[in-house]
């Protein structure tokens, strides 16, 4: 049979007043109960990136950028030039699914189109 749960000061433990049997005369033992708490670690995230070619019309991409990314119109203008210009360019970061189902999303609306766009994702 178990006693009640005490809170002891600032500790982290929870102590526990337990009935063993057998144990001496008045037949109460004592016993720490931890919470072990759970590291929550940060999941990795990666860039989805454009790639530049030579017959993606301009305005294609910035739709893509404004539909997929939600980027406005100025934004997607820009990051447009950026690759258009660098030959690629970030369109956003993001955790792996959320990544990979924005790299799918655009190769399959370009495909849809007949447009060449890549887009990729990397490891940041």
């Amino acid at each position: 049979m178990n006693g009640p749960l005490v809170s002891v000061g600032s500790l982290p433990a929870v102590t526990r007043m337990a009935r063993r049997q057998g144990e001496g005369d008045n037949g109460v033992g004592t016993g720490i109960v931890t919470k072990t708490r759970p590291k929550t670690k940060r999941p990795n995230l990666y860039r989805v990136l454009l790639l530049n070619d030579d017959y993606t019309p301009m305005e294609f991409v910035v739709h893509v950028l404004e539909r997929f990314f939600n980027k406005g119109r100025d934004e997607a203008t820009r990051i447009m030039l950026h690759v258009h210009q660098n030959g690629v360019g970030e369109c956003g970061i993001y955790t792996y699914e959320v990544a990979e189902t924005k790299v799918t999303q655009v190769m399959d609306f370009a495909r849809k189109h007949q447009h060449p766009l890549q887009c990729v994702m990397e490891k940041k």
